[in-house]
Parts: C-alpha cells; structure tokens; sequence
C-alpha cells in the first residue's frame, strides 16, 4: 500500500516538459529573419512534421487551457482559411517543401468545427504546397465529439487520416456540467462507429482527472465506460489549474478540487485498471494496447516527446501553421502570433506570422535531451549522453543528482553508474524527477514558477 500522503509535499509548480527550454523561456528576439536562416540551414534529408492549428469553439469548456476563440460566426471562419492559404504560400516560398512529411496533426480549438468542405479545402492546399508525404505518414486529428459528422469522416479519410483523438475529459454528468461541456456517452459512441466504419485502425480518448467534483469512484465509473469503446489509446491528463492565464478557470471553486494525494490515488487506480484490461502505461500520462506502435516504441526506448504529446516520429523538422503555432528544429523552436489581428498584419505584409523563439546553445541540447528521455522512456541512459555529448555526467550534473537523492532514498528512483532508472511509482512523479535537469527553472524561486502543479 502506497502512502500518497507523503507525496503531497511534491505538488509544485513546474512544466509538462513538451520543449525544453519551455515556451516562458521563448523571446521576442528570434524574428522571422532568423526562422528563414534556420530554415536554409535544415539538412533537406530530415522529415517534416506540419501542426496545423484552427483556434475556433463555439462554446467555453472551463477547464481548458489551449489558445482558442470563441465564435459562432462563419465569416471568421472563411477569413481564417484564407489567411492560412496565404501562410502556406510563404511557407512554400521559403522551405523545401520537397521533403519528406511523416506526420500532420491538426489540433486547436476544435478543428472539425470547420465544416467538411472547409477541412477539405484546408488539408488540399497543405498538400499542394508539401505534396511529398511519406506513405505511412501518421496523418491525425483532434476531434470535439460534438462537431463531428459522417461528412467529416470523409473528408478525413479521403486525406489518408490514419488517427483520431476524441476528447471526451469525464463522463459524470454532474463534472459535465461544472466544466461546461456536456457531453453524454453516446456522443462519445456515435463518433468512435463512425471512425471505426471508415476503417481508422488508431483512436484515441482523451481523460482529465484533478477536474471539480471527480472523486476516485467517479472516474473508476467514467473509465470502465469508456474502455468499452475498445479506444487504441487513452490520454489521462492531470489537469492543469492556471486561472492567471485562463480566465474561464476562475469559475471554479477550488475547494471541489480533490487533494493531491487523492489525484495520485486515482491516477494510481487508473493504472491499475488500464493495466488490467490489457493497456501499457506510455509516458507519464498515455496507455495504448501491446500492438500498438507507442507501446513498441516504449519497449525499445524509441518513444519521442514533442507539442502534441508522446509520438514515435522522431527526427523530423516541425512546422506550426496557424495562428499561435509552435515549430522546431534541431536547435530552435518558432511560435506565430497568438491574435488573429497580429497573425493577419503579418501575413498581410508578406511575412512568416513568427511572434518568438528561441535558440537554443549547447547545454540546452544536452539538457533537452536527458528530459525528454526522462519523460518518454523512464530512464537514461548515462553513458549514452557522456558519449554524444563529450561529458562527464556526475560532473556535468552534479547539482542535478544531489536533488535526486530524495527520490532514490523514497525508493522512486534508482541510480548506477550507467543508468537512472525511474520506478513504477516514480512515473507518477516523473516531472518533479525531470526538473533538477531544467537549468532555467532552478533560477526561479518556486513561488514565482508559472506553472501548473505537477500532481
């Protein structure tokens, strides 16, 4: 019986780690100049990766926390499609597009909130500006159960959609309705035919516990029901309370929040009962059956890290269209402007629409590497980063291990001369375990982090 009690003193704020340096470390001074260098520089043998982001929902859910914009109006809509073609028609003029695409994500917002000619006429001109896709591509998208219809199933496969993530967040009608997003299971059940009928082999749901009102009986409920839908995957995400960034949050009460100790308890629960039906836990916070490629890429250490999550597509170049978008190489990463208004003055100059970035030196390379691994495979490998990266790793990061110590002597973590090995139980914790290695967050004193609280 684990004491999660005890583990309460590490509800801190700190990142999810989906880039390092993360985005608050992203300035105004990377411009577009120094995209389009980055750009030329890019070995054209690399892949690409295309984020593609429609920022529009017709209502609020109050726990989100994605850039997003609420509108009913169709005219906002047609607006943004035209300044996406304009974007790309930039993005062509300055990038291989030749290269090799192995992976289109769209994610917003709502992206199926685009009516089915619309979704249709956005992925046709992303095609005719990179027309190179690999032919297992993994071509997804992020789907509002409730904006979603045969029509978009076409449309979705005809473009070699091969993935689907429904978000669907709690079940229980009394959470539904505190989060504002009523959503009944059969909802959910409709739409999963649906992609099942068109032949879509990858689907996954997306879970949130941490929300108001959960309790561990609650959610056991909402995930034996959606275990029924037979997903391919889940996501269960802690939810992330930044009322200071998202004003919709503050129409929570906090004391319906349950305590730390009770989320690990249900993630705890959650793990259990994924595992019992036949789910392996895939990072900190992702379950997928034994034959699915997350869960083969875990088993190799091959498992990738990046804006839309866990992936198996590694080694690939991103590039974020849209408004608020993220894009990385190598060694940088690129956001657009976050306001239609910013984004459109941009792009109506003949301009990338970049708003910041960041470039990253040689110790962030090192240090990104040793999270990400952290946070997707669990472990390390030391004499792997001595080897790449030409140091001594007890030396390097001296200051790091000794902040381990605590978690090797509560049995979540183990160190050898060769490896760090995080326990089953560690990975619950697995972003308290990666923040010794952020050499910028240890500059911020904790009360100053603006981040939301890792358990």
């Amino acid at each position: 019986m684990i004491d999660f009690k005890k583990f309460e003193k590490y509800s801190r704020p700190g990142p999810r780690y989906t880039s390092y340096p993360t985005a608050p470390e992203f300035n105004t001074s990377f411009t577009q100049e120094d995209l389009l260098a980055k750009f030329k520089a890019q070995d054209s043998a690399r892949p690409l990766s295309l984020y593609i982001h429609i920022p529009f929902c017709r209502s609020a859910c109050y726990f989100c926390g994605c850039n997003v914009i609420f509108t009913s109006k169709e005219e906002k809509k047609v607006k943004y499609i035209e300044y996406l073609k304009k974007e790309l028609k930039i993005l062509g003029a300055n990038i291989d597009t030749s290269r090799l695409v192995t992976q289109m994500h769209f994610g917003g917002g709502t992206p199926t909130f685009l009516d089915p000619e619309q979704l249709d006429e956005v992925i046709v001109s992303i095609k005719e500006t990179f027309p190179n896709f690999s032919k297992d591509a993994e071509i997804s998208c992020e789907v509002d159960p409730r904006y979603f219809n045969q029509g978009h199933m076409d449309v979705l496969k005809k473009h070699g959609t091969n993935r689907l993530s429904f978000g669907v967040q709690d079940l229980n009608p009394k959470v539904q309705e505190v989060i504002h997003r009523i959503q009944p299971f059969e909802t959910t059940q409709n739409v999963v035919n649906i992609a099942r009928e068109a032949g879509i082999k990858s689907i996954n749901i997306d879970l949130i516990y941490g929300l108001p009102y959960q309790t561990k009986e609650t959610f056991a409920q909402t995930i034996r029901d959606i275990v029924k839908l037979d997903p391919d995957r889940l996501a269960v995400f802690n939810y992330a309370h930044v009322p200071w960034m998202m004003k919709t949050q503050r129409k929570f009460d906090e004391t319906t929040f349950a305590p730390p100790s009770t989320k690990l308890e249900i993630l705890k629960d959650s793990i259990e009962f994924f595992g019992s039906v036949g789910y392996k836990m895939v990072g900190m916070d992702h379950f997928a059956k034994p034959e699915d490629e997350l869960f083969k890429a875990i088993e190799k250490g091959e498992l990738h890290r990046n804006f839309q999550g866990y992936t198996t597509k590694g080694g690939a170049d991103l590039v974020g269209i849209g408004v608020t978008s993220i894009g990385d190489g190598v060694d940088y990463y690129a956001q657009n402007y976050k306001t239609l208004v910013e984004y459109e003055e941009a792009i109506d100059a003949g301009n990338l629409p970049v708003f910041k970035g960041y470039k990253l030196s040689d110790d962030d390379i090192l240090r990104q590497f040793v999270i990400m691994e952290l946070m997707s495979n669990f472990s390390l490998d030391i004499k792997r980063v001595e080897k790449e990266f030409n140091v001594d790793f007890k030396e390097y990061f001296g200051d790091a291990l000794k902040a381990l110590e605590e978690f090797v002597e509560a049995d979540l973590v183990t160190i050898t001369e060769d490896k760090i090995t995080v326990s089953q139980t560690g990975a619950m914790l697995i972003r308290n375990i990666s923040m010794p290695f952020d050499a910028y967050l240890n500059k911020i004193p904790e009360d100053k982090r603006r981040f939301s609280k890792t358990i």
